[in-house]
């Protein structure tokens, strides 16, 4: 289909325009009928993808202002292809998981509106187009906190709004200064991503655009000092607003470093690896000790994100294929663990209407089947083994060992403080006796929630065990990634780095 990519970013829109003529009684069935059309569209993107192929596919090119070359141009690689079918499934999965019933049909359309942002954010080539996305997105998310949060969700809103907005104007000027040095270097204008990759700019000139470039991704991770926005966000959100920013919205800063920061500045990339490196091992091991001494379930798993975040800047930054790709298979278990785990704390803030841990405990006995899923979870959320979450961080670290060993093993210190804090709080609330009576007689897992839950279990347990669809299409659009870099490269220090990495990608 030589729309198909078109298809996924408008519909939502299109159909949440609709939605203001659907019924209310209607409205939550629609939505969850719009995403699903809008995710099996996405399989088909999978579908059709070409494996072998490492470059961009499904292309499609409009002029809009020619004479400064900003174009409608789409596609997708493997880096960005399985990032689309995460938004789509866990948009999906959000809404059929939705409970909340005030004004409803402004939240499907508020959702909606977010899934077509995040599609584009993903599958535009054109570094206009993809800012014009990138700062759109921030409208749903702050009208869903905003009008559907937690007592402090106007503060929380705008806090969110500012940061990320104030951390986007710096990119924008680094966009600004990429578009003239490519207009003075080839004598047109251009914002095609392609092109931009395949120019070779001075050195002093990439650092200043990493720098740019670093302040907008960074806020968006949120990587450290920068993070402070999101534990609020998190905490005053909706449940489903908490699904969406946990498992789509924070990628979109990592994948700003893999898409621009590491193949447009190579050089810049290189020279920041260890300042990068510290600020996520604080990331990694300072908000794990924050998580630990939380008593909200949701500030916990909250905290946990950042940790988690931390292990997937560190990957990117390895500057190789098994770092790179294992930040990317990260981003995708994240997001997949990370939304269930907000939709767990979701389902029992319904039954209790609180998330403090103290007033729970032996959960286990009145709701065993919430307590086995979220056990599941759990253990996919702390690494372990033959779960989704194992795969990513064991292929980031191994990836960031090349770089230092002991860096990395401090790195490794997030699955043993993950377990710590992950473990304390399942104690806390699952195991013992009932010691609130309220407790006593909470409802199990409802058939809505189980339909919304099974998947994400499934996958958790079958990517875990076998990963190998999703690692190959990534790691040959990384190799790919890394040779490009490798060739425009101005600095020694960078060539030989990046011809190591791409030296042992070959062997392999």
């Amino acid at each position: 289909m030589d729309s198909l990519l078109t298809l996924l970013i408008f519909f939502p829109a299109l159909a949440g325009l609709l939605g203001f003529f659907i019924d209310k009684g209607a409205i939550r069935a629609y939505g969850i009928a719009v995403t699903a059309i809008v995710f099996f569209l996405s399989l088909f993107l999978w579908l059709g993808f070409d494996n072998s192929n490492p470059g961009y596919q499904f292309l499609e090119h409009v002029p809009i202002i020619s004479q400064f070359g900003i174009n409608y141009s789409l596609g997708v690689d493997g880096i960005s292809l399985f990032l689309i079918v995460l938004s789509t499934f866990m948009t999906m999965i959000a809404i059929i998981g939705l409970t909340i019933k005030d004004n409803i049909k402004n939240l499907i359309i508020s959702v909606l509106f977010l899934e077509m942002t995040m599609i584009g954010v993903f599958a535009s080539l054109d570094v206009i187009l993809f800012y014009i996305f990138w700062e759109i997105s921030l409208i749903p998310m702050f009208y869903i906190i905003g009008a559907w949060g937690a007592k402090l969700r106007i503060y929380a809103a705008v806090k969110f709004f500012l940061y990320t907005f104030a951390g986007s104007l710096f990119m924008l000027v680094g966009i600004l200064y990429f578009a003239y040095l490519n207009q003075q270097a080839t004598g047109v204008w251009s914002f095609s991503i392609a092109d931009w990759q395949a120019l070779r700019i001075p050195f002093e000139a990439q650092l200043w655009i990493f720098g740019a470039f670093f302040l907008g991704f960074a806020v968006k991770v949120p990587m450290f000092p920068f993070h402070t926005w999101l534990p609020y966000a998190h905490g005053q959100a909706p449940t489903i607003g908490s699904v969406l920013l946990a498992a789509v919205l924070l990628k979109m800063g990592t994948y700003g470093f893999v898409r621009f920061s590491l193949p447009m500045v190579p050089d810049a990339s290189v020279y920041f690896i260890v300042p990068i490196a510290i600020l996520s091992l604080i990331m990694i091991v300072y908000t794990a000790m924050i998580a630990y001494a939380q008593e909200d379930m949701k500030q916990v798993i909250a905290y946990s994100s950042i940790s988690h975040m931390g292990v997937i800047i560190l990957g990117t930054f390895a500057m190789n294929s098994e770092g790179i790709t294992g930040s990317i298979f990260l981003m995708i278990s994240h997001g997949i663990v990370s939304g269930a785990l907000f939709m767990l704390v979701g389902v029992i803030y319904d039954r209790r209407k609180t998330k403090m841990m103290s007033e729970y405990g032996g959960l286990a006995s009145s709701m065993p089947r919430f307590a086995t899923v979220y056990g599941i979870m759990l253990m996919a959320s702390v690494g372990l083994p033959l779960t989704i979450g194992f795969v990513g961080e064991f292929l980031a670290l191994l990836g960031f060992y090349k770089i230092s060993p002991v860096m990395t093993a401090i790195a490794g210190s997030t699955i043993i403080l993950g377990a710590v804090y992950m473990l304390t709080l399942y104690k806390r609330s699952f195991f013992g006796e009932i010691t609130n009576e309220k407790n006593r007689n909470l409802p199990d897992l409802t058939k809505q929630e189980i339909t919304a839950l099974a998947p994400l279990v499934f996958l958790v347990i079958a990517l875990g065990v076998y990963p190998k669809p999703i690692l190959d299409p990534i790691d040959n659009s990384v190799k790919h990634m890394l040779q490009n870099m490798e060739q425009k490269a101005v600095t020694q220090d960078a060539k030989d780095l990046l011809k190591k990495a791409t030296t042992i990608g070959e062997e392999k």
